[in-house]
């Protein structure tokens, strides 16, 4: 049985980029109510507001992101699952980040009703758009 989970739809437009493993931590990055940025050995991944992103890092896709109304303990299993199963079921592909509270999963903007209508359909509760 799967967890039913309550859910927002974070404003605006967000942009996930790609940048080189060595590249200083853009400052342009850094503004915006959500922000992940990600260092790897093979890439700093930054995602933020479309608004924020100088045009020669956008990216093609314009992004919605729902954010799982939290805070959920680390111990608790399958909470993102739960949420990505019914998107993954409707063929929507998504980008999770994870953090210490709760867990956002961006769904490309041509997908958001649908995305929106598969988790309502699915059990999850629509809460706000904020």
């Amino acid at each position: 049985m799967s967890t039913k989970l309550r859910f927002r739809r974070l404003a605006g437009t967000y942009a996930i980029c790609r940048l080189p493993p060595d590249a200083p931590f853009p400052a342009w990055a850094e503004r915006g109510t959500l922000t992940s940025i990600t260092r790897t050995a093979e890439e700093l991944s930054i995602v933020c507001p479309l608004e924020n992103v100088p045009a020669e890092h956008r990216a093609g896709i314009r992004w919605c992101c729902f954010q799982l109304v939290g805070p959920f303990a680390f111990s608790q299993v399958g909470i993102l699952a739960s949420f990505i199963a019914p998107l993954a079921a409707s063929g929507i592909p998504i980008f999770a980040i994870s953090t210490y509270d709760t867990d956002y999963v961006l769904v490309s903007g041509e997908f958001a009703d649908a995305a929106r209508k598969s988790l309502l359909e699915a059990g999850h509760e629509f809460v706000s758009e904020s």
